[in-house]
């Protein structure tokens, strides 16, 4: 099995609930995906790293940084930037805060990340963009160029086209339907 195929059903495995949710946009769903708890783990680090790194190079993306909104992104941004590492390609992670602290330098970037880099920006799990779109506005005060966005899961609920009427590109690894298709496959 090859890694997009295990981190595929690690997410089934690992991350994917079916029930009665309310999801962070208020909207209801029959299932929920919580990426982190894959994302987090030994092994969901080691595919993520491997399978978002591959991901970025065939949309031809070259950051210099990766990352995104705490806390959906950190996992991602640190995986990535550990297997750029291992590959002698950096790219280092960065985390963007909901709100900038209210102490110290009061930054809402934090990682060290220098303005005028090009980033890709990271989301565990897509649904209307906002996220990530909160991430982009404080990335695009800090000055940085982005590239695009890199999602683990697309739920495909409007996240996409957010992005691309702000003029975003967008990389998925997964759309919700692959998982759930996946779980089906495998009697879950």
């Amino acid at each position: 099995m090859n890694h997009r195929d295990r981190l595929r059903d690690l997410l089934v495995e690992r991350s994917l609930k079916r029930g009665d949710f309310v999801l962070a946009s208020g909207a209801r769903s029959t299932y929920y995906i919580d990426a982190r708890r894959t994302l987090f783990s030994s092994e969901g680090q080691f595919l993520v790293g491997q399978v978002a790194l591959e991901a970025i190079r065939d949309a031809g993306w070259k950051p210099t940084w990766a990352g995104g909104l705490t806390m959906g992104a950190d996992p991602v941004a640190c995986a990535l930037a550990h297997r750029s590492w291992i590959d002698g390609t950096p790219v280092e992670a960065f985390s963007v805060r909901k709100e900038a602290k209210a102490h110290g330098a009061g930054s809402r970037v934090e990682g060290g990340l220098p303005s005028g880099v090009p980033v890709v920006v990271l989301e565990d799990t897509l649904t209307t963009g906002g996220s990530a779109l909160r991430a982009i506005e404080a990335l695009k005060a800090h000055g940085v160029e982005i590239l695009g966005v890199l999602a683990v899961v697309d739920r495909e609920s409007g996240g996409t086209e957010a992005l691309a009427d702000a003029g975003y590109p967008l990389v998925r690894l997964y759309t919700a339907n692959e998982l759930l298709a996946r779980s089906d496959e495998l009697g879950g």
